[in-house]
């Protein structure tokens, strides 16, 4: 493992303002992910709004060749779907959303579930876990947990409902660059892994799947999928650890009335 940067106190507040704005990106895409739209649409008033009307850059555009600023992943897609014009959402889809966007040096990531239309029971329940799973992960974070604390918090939580965790995605240190140290895995053991410390800022950002944990990568490269194409859920936030606890740095305002806010 490389060295995990501690950010400064004024560093944290520049990556704060990254985190609202990337913020309000969702609110923007509330109104408008519907039934009908295509993936590509939600790509596309994604680009605008951060650039137009937030004056921020789309921090996914052009990161590893990815020419788009975020993923949307439908159905049975773990993680990095590709926007696509002619992937038109219909009623009972799930897909997450996923964006990340740069202010001020530094970069924020995300992403939220979306219930398309009438879904089924099984699809929300799923969805509803696995944020669930997010939270018991984000709220095992202070300083002196381990990783392995947020790990092992996540994964029970998603396997006593049944669920199975995936294991080749994590979550990562995030800050000037997208991916910096350390690697912060869906599922642990108590007490095991980096021990962490006030400055530290990661995601955390758990892959669900609501049949096996087994996945492969399509043709493209890019797109991975349950192996039994069974669904999948996933959400994320960019996490600070505190003197006393955590701050999520890209809480939305519906999510003031969650346990711990």
């Amino acid at each position: 493992m490389g060295e995990v940067t501690l950010k400064s106190e004024e560093e944290l507040s520049v990556m704060r303002e990254a985190g609202r704005l990337l913020a309000l990106v969702f609110s923007h895409l509330d109104k408008q992910i519907v039934p009908g739209i295509s993936t590509m649409d939600i790509n596309n008033w994604a680009e605008r709004y951060i650039v137009d009307d937030l004056q921020a850059r789309p921090a996914s555009q052009g990161q590893y060749d990815y020419q788009f600023v975020l993923n949307a992943s439908v159905n049975h897609v773990v993680c990095h779907g590709i926007p696509s014009e002619t992937q038109t959402l219909k009623s009972g889809d799930i897909v997450n959303v996923d964006i990340t966007l740069e202010k001020g040096g530094f970069i924020a990531d995300s992403s939220k579930m979306y219930l398309i239309g009438d879904v089924t029971p099984y699809a929300k329940r799923l969805v509803d876990k696995t944020y669930e799973a997010m939270w018991q992960g984000i709220h095992a974070v202070k300083p002196g947990a381990t990783l392995g604390d947020v790990g092992y918090a996540i994964q029970q939580h998603a396997e006593n409902h049944g669920y199975s965790v995936v294991r080749e995605y994590c979550g990562h240190g995030i800050g000037r660059e997208m991916h910096e140290e350390p690697q912060v895995l869906h599922y642990g053991k108590k007490g095991r892994g980096l021990v962490l410390k006030e400055g530290m800022v990661f995601t955390i950002e758990p892959m669900i799947n609501q049949g096996r944990a087994k996945i492969k990568t399509k043709r493209d490269g890019w797109t991975v999928v349950t192996s039994d194409k069974t669904l999948s859920a996933q959400w994320e936030h960019t996490v600070a650890v505190t003197s006393s606890g955590f701050e999520v740095l890209t809480l939305r305002d519906e999510e003031l009335g969650q346990p711990g806010f």
